[in-house]
């Protein structure tokens, strides 16, 4: 029984899983950027963020040690060089997972796994999106100090207002013989299909 065993062992041995890891985590520290599978960077990120925590300090020990996972000179100079001066101020989650897809081969999930500080197009601070809001459609009840100030308001307007007795009656009485005249032809129509039904 294999209970509460949650590491990935990625289908290889120890010794096959260890090298892989070290290799993918020399190529991510020389390339700031790599494109693999998943379930490997996951396994990965796992790998090489306690290194590059050791990083942040340097000395002789914390060299030898990550030394000691990496085997290759160059990936720690490099690592306790440019890496950690950029990484120096963040507190964990160095690297970051972009899922990119299925791989045509196997449909297996692929993704690119980079370090979060050198990536160039996501450290650009992104301005805040201005949100535009709409006015609401409700009215709400005035208050009564409101409801004062607008009777004294209207009063005034009122007293300065001055009446104009001008009164359109032309209009209403334009469509009223057009409805009539819709009517009689409609009443007309109808006496003569009475006068063909009698004949």
């Amino acid at each position: 029984m294999r209970h509460g065993k949650k590491f990935n062992h990625l289908g290889r041995q120890k010794g096959h899983r260890k090298a892989l890891l070290a290799n993918m985590a020399v190529s991510l520290i020389e390339h700031k950027k790599i494109s693999t599978t998943v379930a490997k960077a996951k396994a990965l990120r796992q790998f090489v963020e306690p290194l590059i925590t050791k990083a942040k300090t340097d000395d002789m020990n914390s060299r030898r040690t990550v030394f000691r996972y990496l085997q290759k000179k160059e990936a720690v100079q490099e690592l306790f060089g440019e890496v950690a001066a950029k990484v120096a101020d963040r507190p964990g989650g160095y690297t970051r997972i972009l899922k990119t897809g299925n791989r045509l081969g196997d449909n297996a999930d692929t993704c690119i796994i980079e370090l979060v500080d050198f990536n160039e197009n996501m450290l650009t601070v992104a301005k805040p999106k201005k949100t535009r809001r709409r006015k609401s459609t409700k009215k709400t009840a005035p208050k009564a100090e409101d409801v004062i100030e607008a009777k004294e308001d209207n009063v005034s307007v009122v007293e300065d207002a001055t009446i104009v007795d001008e009164v359109k009656e032309e209009a209403p009485k334009a469509e009223a013989p057009q409805k009539e005249d819709e009517n009689s032809e409609e009443e007309s129509s109808e006496e003569k299909k009475d006068e063909d039904k009698a004949e």
